[in-house]
């Protein structure tokens, strides 16, 4: 491999490294997250530094060079992350949903229940102030 590559490749690994445990330590990132991302930054840096075995890696798969094997795992790694994060959406979003079909019924319920009480409803605020 190019040393210019290798450099890159191992200086840029070394970045996401030190990245993640600045924003973990800073409480930006869950430690959840960070395993992730610290587990790819390691591999990263292993092929990085492991020629032979970047270099069997791109026999197995098929590639011509192996800073496209780099590439092509990064580009995996980038898929399989936004997968996990869309299964994380749509989970949030079922929740969100519900939990506003709940503050609805609660809604009604203490409405309900005020009318039922024989309490009046308080008169509404007027949206602006009317000058003489």
């Amino acid at each position: 491999m190019d040393p210019k590559i290798r450099i890159v490749t191992i200086g840029g690994s070394l970045i996401i490294l030190v990245l993640i445990i600045e924003l973990v330590r800073r409480r930006r990132l869950k430690e959840e997250y960070s395993l992730l991302w610290v587990a790819t930054a390691v591999v990263l840096l292993i092929l990085s530094t492991s020629y032979s075995l970047l270099n069997g890696l791109t026999k197995l798969i098929g590639a011509v060079v192996p800073s496209s094997t780099l590439f092509f795992f990064g580009l995996v790694f980038v898929v399989l992350l936004l997968l996990h994060f869309s299964v994380r959406i749509s989970a949030l979003e079922r929740r969100l949903t519900a939990m506003i079909q709940e503050v609805g019924l609660l809604s009604l319920e203490t409405e309900e229940s005020r009318n039922a009480g024989g309490q009046e409803d308080l008169p509404e605020a007027p949206d602006r102030v009317q000058l003489p």
